[in-house]
């Protein structure tokens, strides 16, 4: 009897011994998002299909709110205390790499002809600097004009029509708008949100449709001061202040008020496709953004996902494997499907061309151009305050535009310095 209890106490102790041997191997990586809904959903399926088929690894995710988003990393990564692997807006890269809060991806798993093989060209660019590549893509992003179908036939138009130029926009806009007894505006024609998707539309959109563009081609020097960057800053400014077809926080937000049906039109990026197909009774359509004069153009973006400066050993080979995971083709058409973002690799887009939504989106591609921010949320609110200075103190465009201009060259001088 006292054999048999030697032998079971052995086998109980053998398998603690096991088990913690197996805990030990098991590998922990944080994983950092900010918070959107479809988003999270989407990377909580992603992180359990990557669990079950790498029992070894852990994976925890961790949202904070866009607004704090980098204020949280500037504080966290520092310090040793942030994720192993984080996903940041295209424009906030290079800000990240600056600052050194990301370190080069191994060459090894992530060798330039698989970005150059891989992604949009203007995608597999921006990641890259100095010959080193720092992130890879997810997703790309482009607008276009979202307009409710139900709010279009009210007004007497044809449901299934949206604008298709700059004039016909401004027409339809002060069609679809209604106000009350005393004037006061109750359905915008359009949304007019510049700290939504306003200040790209102005910035990548506008601008060149009248004859100028943001930057040079370095990126480096602010060119809109000019005649034509006037004549488009004004076109803008002439919905709110003339036409008052909508204005800045008409019902908080541009969003709120095309899902709530206060807006029948509004300018917006292809991330809402998700969202929108799942508002109840809402009946929308996306065309492309109208032209001005024939010419078109578009605002494209991206998300992308890069591994922590520090982080390395066992952690940085299951970030690895992590990043080449959700950054696979099935990984791209599982976020077409549930959040509505792009595919950042092109084959992958050409499938779902004939999606009425999708298809949409992706023909803005060719023409659209990625804004080579340095401090995306400074050169946003730049544009925020333009309208806001314009609008609400009566100021002049081409002057506020003219001060506009100078703040955004220091920013860009500073930052490069």
């Amino acid at each position: 009897m006292d054999r048999i209890r030697r032998i079971a106490f052995a086998l109980v102790a053998f398998a603690l011994v096991a088990g913690g041997l197996a805990s030990a191997e098991t590998v922990k990586i944080t994983y950092w998002q900010y918070f959107y809904q479809t988003k999270v959903d989407l990377m909580d399926s992603l992180i359990a299909q990557f669990q079950e088929k790498n029992p070894d690894i852990e994976v925890e995710q961790v949202t904070f709110p866009y607004e704090s988003y980098n204020q949280k990393v500037a504080a966290s990564i520092p310090a040793g205390e942030g994720p192993d692997v984080i996903n940041l807006f295209g424009g906030w890269l290079p800000m990240y790499v600056k600052a050194s809060y990301l370190q080069e991806l191994p060459k090894a798993s992530f060798p330039a002809s698989y970005f150059k093989s891989t992604y949009y060209p203007f995608v597999a660019d921006a990641v890259q600097f100095g010959g080193k590549y720092y992130s890879a893509p997810t997703a790309v992003r482009t607008l276009a004009l979202i307009w409710n179908k139900k709010l279009f036939a009210e007004a007497g138009l044809d449901p299934n029509t949206p604008p298709k130029t700059l004039e016909e926009l401004a027409s339809f806009a002060k069609k679809l708008s209604k106000y009350d007894a005393q004037g006061n505006l109750i359905q915008a024609g359009l949304a007019m949100q510049p700290n939504g998707q306003g200040h790209s539309y102005i910035r990548e959109v506008l601008f060149r449709q009248f004859g100028t563009a943001p930057y040079d081609a370095t990126g480096r020097k602010v060119t809109y001061n000019n005649a034509a960057g006037v004549a488009a800053l004004q076109w803008y400014m002439d919905r709110i202040q003339k036409d008052k077809v909508g204005y800045p926080n008409f019902t908080t937000d541009d969003v709120t008020a095309f899902k709530g049906q206060k807006a029948a039109m509004n300018i917006d990026g292809s991330f809402r496709i998700a969202t929108l197909n799942g508002v109840k009774d809402l009946e929308w359509g996306a065309a492309e953004l109208p032209s001005y004069k024939g010419i078109k153009s578009n605002f494209a973006s991206f998300w992308t996902h890069g591994i922590v400066a520090g982080v390395s050993g066992k952690k940085l080979e299951a970030s690895v494997k992590f990043l080449q995971f959700i950054t696979s083709p099935d990984a791209m058409e599982q976020m077409l499907a549930k959040v509505g973002e792009l595919p950042a690799n092109p084959k992958i887009g050409e499938k779902h061309k004939d999606d009425p939504y999708v298809s949409v989106f992706l023909k803005g591609l060719p023409y659209a151009h990625a804004t080579a921010y340095v401090d995306e949320a400074g050169q946003r609110t730049f544009f925020v305050d333009m309208i806001d200075e314009i609008n609400l103190k009566g100021s002049k465009s081409a002057d506020v535009l003219k001060a506009t201009a100078a703040k955004e060259q220091t920013l860009i001088d500073d930052f490069w310095k």
